[in-house]
């Protein structure tokens, strides 16, 4: 049986096969950008793809959940030059319908490091060109590709563009992170798998109530546990919590993993005098 996140796929695949004049944007704005003003030879940079939903639309994070496709760059970059991996910032979650899926209803910048060549010649301009795919949903899902391109100088050095600059710090403000401050440890029986995070030591910020631990959400970073079925959270006195999630009906990776690859978001924070709100975790599952 295909299901929607399957579909959605095969939609997209389909898409980026037709020729540009045929493609549309709906519910979305999109836009390649530069964090620097000049490209230096040799020396990597910032580029960003801006997305900018429209109101009561939304698009999807790099694991979308059960439905949904993640946007994507495809670079034409010239002869010598390389692209890093697309970074997304934090998950958060989306309804797609009454479905609980990965993603975001805000505008969103995405970000990856070009490197030029080390014999890039200065004085001249160089025009970057890739092909963005997405998906943005409301009431009804849009696929689409759209080729971006961004012109920039060639120089000997670069200053930074202030209003892209501003953007991207706050996503990288964003991000997931590690912590030595909580431990995470997780076992598997039949359909359900058992998540506990305990405080480590004294920086970890634990939840008052269960009323706070209630509003943790667990994002899956590979789909071995179902984004829209409940998630229910035990908190303990220590401040500890049990978290029962339920595996997903259909895994795409294969055989089962060996780690429970797992984002878990408190916007009240992960740790005493620090901002970030969304913890990474990869326990060993015990089977």
């Amino acid at each position: 049986m295909m299901t929607f996140r399957h579909l959605s796929q095969v939609l997209i695949f389909a898409i980026c096969s037709l020729p540009f004049a045929a493609q549309a944007q709906t519910g979305l704005k999109i836009q390649l950008v530069s964090e620097q003003t000049a490209i230096v030879p040799g020396k990597p940079f910032t580029v960003g793809l801006y997305l900018e939903p429209d109101r009561g639309w939304h698009i999807y994070w790099r694991y979308p959940g059960i439905v949904g496709v993640p946007a994507q760059m495809q670079w034409k970059l010239p002869h010598g030059w390389k692209a890093g991996e697309l970074i997304y910032p934090e998950p958060e979650r989306t309804l797609m319908f009454k479905i609980k899926a990965q993603g975001h209803d805000r505008d969103v910048m995405l970000r990856t490091e070009i490197m030029p060549p080390e014999n890039l010649k200065t004085g001249g301009q160089v025009t970057l060109t890739g092909m963005a795919s997405w998906m943005c949903c409301k009431d009804s899902c849009y696929p689409g590709t759209m080729e971006l391109s961004l012109t920039l100088p060639v120089a000997d050095t670069a200053g930074l563009n202030s209003k892209w600059h501003k953007l991207l710090e706050r996503e990288r403000g964003r991000a997931e992170r590690t912590s030595e401050a909580w431990s995470a440890a997780a076992s598997e029986k039949g359909a359900e798998i058992t998540l506990s995070l305990k405080p480590v030591t004294a920086q970890a910020r634990a939840s008052k109530n269960q009323g706070e631990a209630d509003k943790v959400i667990v994002f899956t970073e590979d789909g071995w546990f179902d984004s829209d079925k409940p998630q229910t959270i035990k908190r303990h006195e220590d401040g500890s919590l049990t978290i029962t999630l339920l595996k997903a009906d259909t895994y795409l990776g294969g055989k089962p993993p060996k780690t429970l690859r797992a984002i878990l978001r408190n916007d009240d924070g992960w740790v005493i005098g620090e901002t970030w709100r969304c913890l990474q975790i990869a326990p060993t599952i015990e089977r």
